[in-house]
């Protein structure tokens, strides 16, 4: 693991975060501001989770972030689409303005406490829920789970239960090596934070980056100071390292969708290739494979699309929201 990597340039190696975010127009960071505090706290029994709703409609579209982020994850897309009806970003537990939870966030236990949730907020059903990354695969458990109030998926390179596997393979053991400094640097975070991540420190860099970049001077010091207590590592932590659990749970809930409306949007580019340099056979081959994977996934829907989005990485919100934005309002139109 290279320690001189930050936190958001590792997780941009893997798909946590885009690159392209470090260049988001100041014009967005008032947008921004309204996700630097807590909305609606809402007791699911014993502890509290952040929600927060604006615009109005019929059918509310609920979004869930790729793994170790919060619900400002997807600042630039939410006040978009709260334009057409109601939307609402939640924080997982320990992440954002969430009480921790004693156990890790697989998929099941995100699906059961976001449906706790939405009941305990009294937002009602019709749901379009749309996740990235872990947050792809967290909405289609919660969608197997509660068919009665998912109406609509919108599935942002979402993970898939044999993701890992499949695209291990076709990079010849190299996603695997990826990970496993992933894991390295979530531990040398995670002590770095219990020890105390001082401000200008190495290792706040390393682990944390200049979040201000990312989402302006307001929203960026409230992420600064949630990612740099211990409580979030240990969340961050525990939910990565639980991703094959989430993988088996969701394996063991995969059938068709039936009829439900479902969009797969797929990167245009590959966040493992080198800018600047022709594209590697073994690139090719882990990309292809990718997109062969949500293609399956969007066959399982008699109404499912694949949509490749070009110019857009991992974090496709962060590319180019506005592809995000168009499905999203593509399947509000199919909801009966």
């Amino acid at each position: 693991m290279s320690k001189g990597l930050t936190g958001l340039a590792m997780l941009a190696l893997v798909g946590g975060a885009s690159p392209s975010l470090l260049a988001a127009p100041a014009a967005q960071w008032a947008t921004a501001d309204a996700f630097a505090k807590p909305h609606q706290l809402v007791d699911i029994g014993g502890r509290k989770m952040n929600l927060y709703c604006s615009g109005q409609g019929a059918t509310t579209v609920v979004f869930d972030a790729p793994s170790g982020e919060a619900g400002w994850n997807w600042f630039r897309v939410q006040p978009l689409v709260a334009g057409h009806t109601r939307a609402c970003v939640f924080d997982r537990a320990g992440l954002g303005f969430s009480d921790p939870a004693k156990r890790p966030n697989t998929s099941e236990n995100v699906a059961e406490d976001l449906h706790k949730l939405l009941a305990g907020a009294g937002i009602k059903p019709p749901y379009v829920m749309v996740g990235n990354s872990l947050g792809g695969a967290n909405v289609q458990v919660y969608a197997y789970r509660y068919p009665a109030e998912a109406k609509g998926l919108v599935l942002v390179e979402p993970q898939h239960e044999d993701e890992t596997s499949r695209l291990d393979r076709a990079s010849q053991g190299n996603l695997n090596k990826v990970y496993a400094m992933v894991t390295e640097q979530n531990k040398y975070c995670m002590a770095a934070a219990q020890k105390g991540m001082k401000p200008g420190s190495q290792e706040r860099m390393n682990c944390i980056g200049n979040p201000a970049e990312v989402y302006g001077p307001t929203l960026g010091a409230a992420v600064t100071l949630a990612t740099a207590k211990p409580a979030y590592w240990r969340t961050s932590v525990d939910e990565w390292d639980a991703i094959k659990v989430s993988d088996e749970q969701l394996r063991k809930l995969r059938r068709p969708f039936g009829d439900l409306p479902v969009v797969v949007l797929t990167r245009g580019v590959s966040p493992y290739a080198v800018p600047g340099k022709p594209q590697s056979a073994l690139n090719k081959a882990m990309e292809d494979e990718n997109a062969a994977i949500q293609k399956e996934t969007a066959a399982l829907s008699t109404r499912g699309q694949q949509r490749v989005v070009p110019g857009a990485s991992h974090v496709i919100h962060a590319d180019k929201p506005e592809a995000v934005v168009d499905a999203v309002l593509e399947v509000l139109n199919q909801v009966k």
